[in-house]
């Protein structure tokens, strides 16, 4: 599996920015103007998404399908999301297939530091063809590193 990890240091409080990565709206706003992704259905609000938030969704969690939306509108590919560890208020990792990736794994944790929090995102996959096997790495890369442009816009950087 190819794999890639990222982190940035932010000025807001661990808390903070874990209520954001845990939010239907923080992960659109990291996406975003580019990308942004359909909420699985039942994943949108109510009791799930508090009990994502306070740590308390039992593992693993299929989450359903969500499709990845090219500009907000052109359906490119579709992630079929399944949480598989959650630690309260710090970490969780997704582990999924994907249309253009066999195996997709994504491990968000937030870390408090001095002067704010450390967000650390380690990515992990494996493509179902060749022609992915070059263009999942620089495509994996640009989305992050746009991502994590996104959290300094939004929190700060220390």
């Amino acid at each position: 599996m190819d794999r890639l990890e990222l982190t940035s240091r932010l000025s807001a409080e661990a808390a903070r920015v874990w209520a954001h990565a845990t939010s239907i709206e923080g992960i659109k706003f990291e996406m975003a103007p580019w990308l942004t992704m359909t909420v699985p259905r039942g994943a949108e609000a109510g009791s799930f998404a508090e009990r994502f938030k306070d740590g308390t969704l039992p593992m693993p969690s299929a989450l359903g399908r969500s499709w990845v939306l090219l500009l907000g509108v052109v359906p490119f590919d579709w992630d079929d999301m399944v949480l598989v560890e959650l630690e309260r208020g710090r970490r969780f990792r997704e582990r999924s297939s994907m249309l253009s990736l066999r195996v997709w794994e994504h491990e968000r944790v937030v870390d408090p530091a001095a002067g704010g929090s450390l967000v650390t995102d380690r990515l992990a996959w494996e493509t179902r063809s060749p022609m992915m096997q070059t263009l999942a790495p620089r495509v994996v890369r640009a989305i992050f590193r746009h991502r994590h442009r996104r959290l300094v816009e939004r929190f700060g950087e220390t």
